[in-house]
């Protein structure tokens, strides 16, 4: 009788399901613990999280069974054998999967188009009388890197801190005590120093003036314990984890109140469109940083002093599907009918004690020049459109640059304000070392209108001169006569600066030479008229004087 091999049987035990189930437990609670996804069928990686921990409990049922397969096995055994084992969260799984691609669907901006547009309600508004001439002692002169190097190197004077802390990246610009500045936490330099430092906590914070640009290291009583920046319970995102296990959260922005107490402003994000699409903000968690105490308020109710609950990245989002999508996806695609995109970056503009972004408005075939510009409000989301064609931000920065090529300074991206009823770019010119020596200012609807300055107000004369060349100024030159009592001289930043105190007042007006050489040649009991005056303020900046 011949040997004829025979085949080996597939090894089928029956599994340890007790073992399987706690360690898939066990590997479920570690990978909780570390990427933290919301129990939330909004949020993709739960599903990604689900399905990661089907596959290690099928793993470990086919381990701990003995499955084993033989050559020559029959495939169809095989797959029995395996869906004996693993049927239940395969099924499961694949009920994810269809819920996953249907949600999708649902919210496609493809299907939903319509619905996305309505996201951010917008507003048509009048730039000259919704946005107020801003005090140019209020004005932001540093962009958030310039304010970075600030805050490294006043650490780096301080030697108690510099050798275990550094200044961390999150520069939130805020309004406080009705000033604009930007804040940045501390963070540890590592994992080590943390162990070192971790009882008293973060002792510090940055604060940078954006108006006279000096930074301070803001000491602080009790250091911050729950910061983004620690570990384990104490780590910011896992202590909103553990308490809002279902909650999606936005990016958390750190602020001070008016009392200059530490805060961690953490939005909480929802989906409005299909599962995963339309996503806006419906309120926000405030975290002390300091004794991690939280409390949610819904968007109505956050507190004023709170500037950001919507991300400006989110609102510009929002604005580029409402200008994209208002006449349908279709139009959108090819006919592109009144279609609008916001420009390539932005800037925030303090109004009415909120933080606004602002950024332009071109047609999305991209050409370089704006349509109109969009300010949002960060806390309340609330939104206007100011139709006024002109020149994109780029094109602007391009044009002061071009004055000062002589000297290679680099614009900063522009801030817009309101300057005699005309939309005008304003920027700071910064040297390769990120310093600022120069300022400049663009007129929005005519880009040719530019004008430089060494010091603010230099810049700022400049200008109001030039819109009165181009008959763009809303008023016409004003004069105040008077005889000069008193004169004083200074010297700011390389400038000759003459102030004048006319016979019966108490304030001074401030000339430049170089903007007017007239200065230079008066005396008291001369007879003058000083041009384009500020109307307020003890010093009050001149255009020009005229001896009579």
């Amino acid at each position: 009788m011949s040997d004829i091999p025979k085949k080996k049987a597939t090894v089928v035990g029956k599994g340890k399901l007790p073992l399987c189930l706690a360690l898939t437990a066990a590997f479920a609670a570690v990978y909780f613990y570390v990427a933290l996804p919301a129990i939330n069928l909004h949020d993709q990686s739960f599903y990604f999280f689900v399905l990661l921990c089907a596959a290690v409990f099928c793993g470990l049922s086919l381990i701990t069974g003995g499955f084993t397969i033989t050559e020559g096995e029959d495939p169809a055994q095989v797959f029995r054998t395996v869906w004996k084992r693993c049927k239940i969260p395969v099924a499961v799984c694949g009920l994810l999967v269809v819920i996953l691609v249907i949600g999708s669907l649902l919210g496609s901006v493809v299907l939903r188009s319509k619905d996305y547009t309505q996201l951010l309600p917008i507003e048509t508004g009048d730039f000259a009388s919704d946005v107020a001439e801003i005090s140019f002692d209020k004005v932001p002169m540093l962009d958030k890197d310039s304010a970075a190097r600030l805050g490294s190197r006043k650490l780096g004077e301080l030697a108690d801190m510099v050798s275990q802390f550094e200044v961390a990246d999150n520069y939130s610009q805020i309004n406080w005590q009705d000033s604009p500045v930007r804040v940045a936490t501390l963070r540890y330099g590592d994992l080590f120093k943390w162990f070192n430092n971790m009882k008293g906590g973060l002792p510090a914070y940055v604060r940078v003036d954006m108006v006279d640009q000096t930074a301070e290291v803001v000491r602080l009583e009790d250091g911050m314990k729950y910061t983004t920046y620690d570990h384990f319970g104490r780590n910011l995102y896992r202590l909103l984890r553990f308490r809002y296990p279902t909650w999606m959260f936005a990016s958390p922005n750190f602020e001070i109140d008016e009392q200059g107490n530490t805060w961690w402003i953490c939005p909480r994000m929802i989906k409005t469109i299909g599962l995963f699409g339309g996503t806006d903000i419906d309120g926000a968690v405030l975290v002390n940083a300091v004794t991690g105490e939280s409390e949610y308020y819904a968007a109505a109710d956050v507190p004023d002093w709170v500037d950001r609950v919507f991300a400006a990245e989110l609102l510009i989002q929002q604005y580029d599907y409402y200008g994209q999508f208002q006449n349908g996806f279709l139009n959108s695609m090819f006919g592109q009918k009144g279609c609008t995109v916001t420009t390539d970056g932005y800037n925030y503009i303090a109004l009415n004690d909120d933080v606004y972004v602002y950024t332009g408005v071109t047609s999305l075939g991209g050409e370089e020049s704006n349509v109109g510009f969009v300010l949002i409000n960060q806390r309340t989301k609330d939104a206007k459109y100011y139709p006024c064609a002109g020149a994109e931000e780029y094109s602007a920065m391009d044009s002061a640059e071009g004055v000062v090529q002589h000297l290679g300074y680099t614009a900063t991206f522009p801030l817009l304000m309101n300057v005699d009823g005309q939309p005008s770019y304003f920027m700071s010119l910064k040297d390769n070392a990120g310093l600022v020596k120069m300022y400049a200012m663009v007129n929005v609807q005519n880009y040719n209108v530019v004008a430089t300055g060494n010091t603010l107000p230099e810049c700022q004369n400049s200008y109001a001169k030039l819109l009165r060349q181009e008959g763009l100024s809303q008023e016409a030159q004003t004069g105040i006569d008077g005889v000069i009592d008193e004169i004083r001289t200074a010297v700011i930043e390389g400038n000759s600066w003459y102030y004048f105190r006319l016979i019966g007042e108490r304030h001074f007006y401030a000339v430049s030479a170089s903007q007017c050489e007239t200065a230079i040649i008066l005396d008291v009991g001369d007879k003058v008229t000083i041009l384009d005056a500020q109307a307020e303020g003890d010093i009050r900046t001149a255009g020009s004087i005229r001896l009579n």
